[in-house]
């Protein structure tokens, strides 16, 4: 009788897990490292201050109410711009996935205006709005609407169309199609997009403000360094940086709520 072997399980290669605490503590340990080497000497506080000189700056600037004003400005021209774009995007992005007659014409305007660098347009929009809100808003529009179109229409095409078939078979209406089949598959594909697109949109809201602005993020670091303040610098890009991980916390939260069927 043939010997039996128990075969161990390989079906978990390549699978990746979680490492909870494991991102928090490399953050911490860089930015031990990084307050060490100040408190050495070895880095040189006008170029790169200290971890504690950052926050101290930024717990000052806080009090005074000045971060506040800063974050309300930025995030007021943000959420106008990047509503506007990703509203528009994703209308045109659904236009030119499901009509024949907008895909050639509309897949082509979008191939031929998206490598433009949107900050290069800006002296442009101030010409046509003048140097207030309207400009910057226009930027931050301009800039996320191309991507979510292309992240629309791309999600569009990956719909499985045995899916759509099927619903024809079942005598279903076009927009029912479209409401019960293809937008149902194309939410993760158009959620992705407008990840990509709020990123470019805090981007061009920084380039923006570094034009014509006293008030905002961008205005704020432009200013700093300008001064040689590299304190308060840093301290508005880590704002950035916490505006943009909460930016992505929220869009993360429509996905899962949005998807919580899957």
């Amino acid at each position: 009788m043939a010997e039996v072997r128990s075969v161990p399980f390989r079906g978990g290669a390549f699978v990746p897990r979680a490492q909870r605490g494991a991102g928090t503590l490399a953050l911490l340990g860089l930015l031990a490292l990084w307050q060490a080497a100040s408190s050495a000497g070895l880095v040189s506080p006008i170029f790169a201050p200290s971890p504690v000189d950052v926050a101290r700056a930024l717990w000052a600037m806080l009090q005074s109410g000045e971060l506040a004003a800063h974050v309300a400005a930025s995030l007021g021209r943000f959420l106008s711009g990047f509503a506007i774009g990703g509203t528009a995007g994703v209308a045109f992005g659904l236009a030119v996935g499901l009509s024949s007659v907008m895909r050639a014409p509309g897949a082509t305007v979008v191939a031929a205006l998206f490598p433009i660098p949107k900050i290069a347009l800006l002296p442009l929009f101030i010409l046509w709005f003048g140097i207030g809100e309207a400009s910057k808003v226009a930027t931050i529009a301009f800039g996320t609407f191309f991507p979510t179109v292309i992240a629309t229409y791309g999600a569009v095409d990956n719909v499985d169309r045995s899916l759509v078939r099927m619903g024809r078979s079942f005598a279903l209406s076009p927009a029912a199609i479209v409401a019960k089949i293809i937008l149902p598959g194309a939410v993760p594909g158009i959620l992705s997009g407008l990840r990509i697109a709020a990123s470019i949109g805090v981007v061009l809201l920084v380039a923006a403000e570094m034009i014509g602005a006293e008030q905002g993020l961008g205005a704020l670091v432009l200013a700093a360094g300008n001064l040689m303040q590299s304190d308060r610098l840093l301290a508005g890009v880590v704002v950035l940086s916490m505006l943009g991980l909460l930016i992505a916390a929220f869009i993360g939260a429509v996905e899962r709520h949005l998807l919580r069927w899957r």
